[in-house]
């Protein structure tokens, strides 16, 4: 099989693609031949050294893949051989075969392609965990999205829209078009505009119910002040570690200083919440990950959501799909093809 693989923590050009044997399923798991596998910024981070969950190089990344099953071991079902599925890895996802655990695959909607499947899990659980699961969101909230272009920022924006929600985002401004037209009514550029001067604005200081940001440093600062009484700040990333280069202890201690010390009596007297979401963090809770997962599908099936992929590169240009996540030119998901 082909994975790839970080042999040492760098700058994209460190990625390599390496052949290694097919692995075969235990019991009670499948193997799937991969077709799609989807990168997330965490993989980014982790390349850098700068995500704490990666193990160690040499490495292989990646969390979420779709494809054929093409192997069960003993105990696992051998009627999923041959179907296709989506599922959820943990690392060792960016490869052309992997085994993952019978549970954790789940079959394919029929109008649902492998491209679509891969862009699904991490992005969409992450939004609807956040959204629905946590943040209860109702009609006629008000919610803003830090990175609307960017992969979960498109699932928040679907979920959003399905539950009634005024959505505010931020993105650069040569994505506010197609941000409007997705149901986004206040777009903020975030290199030219303060968002949480717009938001006070155009509220008239009333603030966001829901704020989803995965920038970190001073953003999460800015963040809780712009919630309404009974706000909820989620804080689910850090990409202001990352810049767009190599890691920078500078870079990154600078983003750390500027990250608030929350306090529960002040909490208590703003009337406010902040949850930390860390997605890897839960893979063992499979029935509560699962069971989204599922609901993520349902909805799918019912045409209420639709990932939205924005580019597709075969697994041996890895490096080159990191470089343009990493400059911030994805409106959506990236996935890398076998």
């Amino acid at each position: 099989m082909k994975q790839v693989e970080i042999p040492r923590y760098g700058g994209p050009e460190v990625l390599e693609v390496v052949e290694r044997p097919d692995p075969e399923p235990g019991p009670g798991e499948l193997r799937i031949a991969v077709r799609a596998t989807g990168i997330n910024f965490a993989d980014i981070l982790a390349r850098m050294g700068l995500y704490r969950d990666a193990p160690k190089p040499p490495m292989v990344m990646g969390y979420e893949v779709s494809g054929v099953v093409d192997a069960a071991g003993s105990d696992a079902p051998a009627e999923l051989v041959g179907q296709r599925v989506v599922a959820m890895t943990r690392f060792g996802g960016h490869a052309d075969c992997v085994v993952v655990p019978a549970e954790s695959a789940v079959r394919l909607p029929d109008a649902m392609g492998f491209e679509e499947a891969a862009a699904m899990p991490v992005v969409y659980l992450t939004a609807y965990h956040m959204l629905y699961h946590l943040g209860n969101l109702h009609p006629g909230e008000r919610v803003l999205i830090h990175s609307a272009g960017g992969a979960v920022g498109l699932a928040a924006i679907q979920l959003c829209k399905r539950r009634g929600a005024e959505m505010f985002g931020t993105a650069s401004a040569g994505k506010h078009e197609r941000l409007r037209e997705l149901g986004v009514s206040h777009c903020i550029d975030y290199r030219a505009e303060d968002f949480e001067q717009v938001v006070a604005e155009r509220t008239d200081g009333k603030g966001v119910h829901i704020v989803l940001d995965a920038v970190g440093g001073a953003s999460f600062k800015k963040s809780y002040r712009s919630l309404a009484k009974g706000g909820r700040l989620f804080c689910f990333g850090i990409s202001s570690f990352a810049g767009a280069g190599k890691r920078s202890f500078w870079r990154t201690a600078g983003s750390v200083m500027a990250m608030p010390l929350f306090s529960p009596i002040r909490f208590m007297l703003d009337n406010k919440g902040v949850f930390g979401v860390n997605l890897g963090d839960l893979w063992d809770e499979q029935e509560l990950v699962l069971g989204e997962l599922n609901a993520l599908l349902e909805l799918y099936a019912a045409g209420d959501i639709r990932p939205a992929v924005d580019r597709a590169f075969p697994l041996e240009q890895a490096a080159d799909a990191h470089r343009y996540i990493q400059e911030r030119k994805n409106f959506g998901k990236v996935v890398l093809v076998t």
